[in-house]
């Protein structure tokens, strides 16, 4: 994998992935930004919930359950000195279908924390503490 960020100005910085995709990202008026863009913490926590998303719907729809939503609802906790790393991180899905058994969601969202899911392995390998949690929406 490869990216490029370039920096614009002040704050801002421009970042383009390997595919080709650009994101702005921009820090708060207070650090010199103009605030147009996205934190790169925050970067961080779209990635994980996108990573751990991604797993927990390929999961469900392999195990040809009718899931028809997937929402992950993801927080975290910073240390409050410099580097101000994340300390907790917690995923929380709101996944959505007909007639979804409970016991195949747990295994989905169980095997994207333990086995699949690059992104939230990788920072609970770094010393965060990350939890998984779900709800059932039954449409």
């Amino acid at each position: 994998m490869k990216a490029t960020v370039r920096w614009v100005d002040n704050a801002m910085f421009l970042g383009e992935s390997g595919s080709g995709h650009t994101v702005v990202m921009d820090g708060p008026e207070a650090n010199g930004g103009r605030n147009v863009g996205i934190r790169p913490m925050e970067m961080l926590l779209i990635g994980a919930g996108g990573c751990s998303s991604f797993d927990v719907v390929s999961i469900l729809k392999k195990s040809r359950q009718d899931v028809s939503g997937c929402d992950a609802e993801v927080t975290a906790t910073r240390a409050d000195a410099v580097p101000a790393v994340f300390e907790t991180l917690n995923l929380h899905f709101r996944i959505s279908g007909k007639n979804l058994s409970e016991k195949q969601v747990e295994r989905a969202v169980a095997l994207s924390a333990e086995k699949y899911c690059s992104a939230t392995i990788m920072l609970a390998n770094g010393g965060v503490n990350v939890s998984h949690s779900f709800e059932i929406i039954e449409i």
